[in-house]
């Protein structure tokens, strides 16, 4: 079972945020007014299908894009009231991203692809810390070409974390990964969320995997149809696919 946050303290809010996206006459409503606040320490999962407003809610909430209208805030701090230079000093700070594609470096070694970050980052674990908290203490200095597909997003999610953001953003992080081996990263993440309280807030097509959550948010059109809470969250082992 994935423990409960300890506190429902707020750690990011989205106020009647709109998106949209213009191709000379045509407008795209990405998102159309959603209103959202992630908690410190919770595990969220992202429902909706295709277009919903999924992706583009993420890329918001972790300053990667700026809203149409509406506000966005981290704590007290207004981010659609920074510029670049703001916004790339949040992510840096704050946030760690973990994509459907590993986005590793082929020439770098697992430990090498995660002191990428760990070189810019203020606080940061070390690498070997941060690979050995998703179970690759054996592989640190092994190329992306001999890892699997599981290993390879664990060194991603490794990555991510070694500069200790309060918040993660996971966009598909199983889409391309069979069962047995979406459990492995999967419990990954819940390690992370349960060791060190980090904020998590993962898309997925694969609805069963709502089970590892404290909230699940079903998107449609661009927007929140409705949120579940979770009482009594699932491993990810215990998760049927």
């Amino acid at each position: 079972m994935t423990p409960a946050p300890t506190a429902r303290l707020p750690i990011l809010t989205t106020e009647a945020v709109t998106k949209v996206y213009r191709t000379g006459a045509l407008a795209v409503h990405a998102l159309a007014g959603v209103s959202l606040t992630l908690y410190q320490s919770e595990i969220v999962v992202l429902l909706g299908a295709s277009g919903s407003g999924k992706s583009t809610l993420l890329n918001i909430l972790g300053g990667l894009d700026q809203p149409t209208s509406g506000r966005v805030m981290f704590r007290d701090q207004d981010l659609t009231a920074l510029g670049d230079a703001g916004l790339t000093a949040f992510r840096r700070a704050h946030v760690g991203f973990v994509f459907q594609f590993y986005n590793l470096v082929p020439s770098l070694t697992a430990r090498e692809n995660v002191a990428l970050v760990t070189e810019i980052a203020d606080h940061p674990m070390r690498p070997e810390e941060a690979l050995e908290r998703v179970g690759l203490a054996a592989r640190l200095d092994h190329f992306p070409s001999e890892l699997s597909g599981g290993e390879q997003q664990r060194v991603a999610i490794a990555r991510a974390i070694a500069k200790r953001p309060e918040i993660l953003l996971c966009d598909e992080p199983t889409g391309a990964l069979d069962s047995k081996t979406g459990v492995t990263v999967l419990e990954a993440l819940v390690e992370v969320n349960r060791d060190l309280g980090t904020t998590t807030a993962l898309i997925t097509h694969n609805a069963e995997i709502r089970r590892i959550a404290h909230r699940v948010i079903y998107m449609a059109d661009g927007r929140i149809a409705r949120v579940e809470e979770n009482t009594s969250p699932m491993a990810p082992a215990e998760v049927s696919w």
